[in-house]
């Protein structure tokens, strides 16, 4: 499955236990608030649970949201690499965290501007 529109993703993340993603993210948010790339990636790594491993979930981002975003989801890099440390720590955060993340829409003009910015990328590319 390969997701071709934000509209797309949001009728996915709804379809997923998105609470979890949704503290992710938000942790994402406070530690890095400039990183939108990590910050939707830990949005929308959840999915997994109806795509299969983060592997598939990567894969579906893959053309709407960069090679970036597909990268973290898959949790490639090296075993130091900073930004993937920082997305399971705050995955494992999520867990355990029991603050109000707020809701699902107030992410679609996050996705929306990394899905933009990457179509932009790839019209240079």
């Amino acid at each position: 499955m390969e997701l071709r529109s934000v509209e797309e993703l949001m009728d996915l993340l709804y379809g997923c236990r998105h609470q979890r993603a949704l503290r992710t993210a938000a942790l994402l948010r406070r530690s890095r608030p400039a990183d939108k790339e990590l910050q939707v990636a830990g949005l929308v790594h959840g999915i997994e649970e109806l795509l299969g491993p983060a592997d598939g979930a990567a894969r579906a981002v893959r053309h709407l949201l960069g090679e970036r975003v597909y990268r973290l989801v898959r949790g490639d890099g090296a075993p130091a690499d900073d930004d993937v440390l920082r997305l399971r720590q705050a995955d494992e955060e999520s867990r355990a965290a029991g603050f109000d993340a707020g809701v699902l829409e107030d992410w679609r003009t996050v996705l929306e501007l990394v899905a933009t910015r990457n179509s932009r990328l790839g019209a240079v590319d």
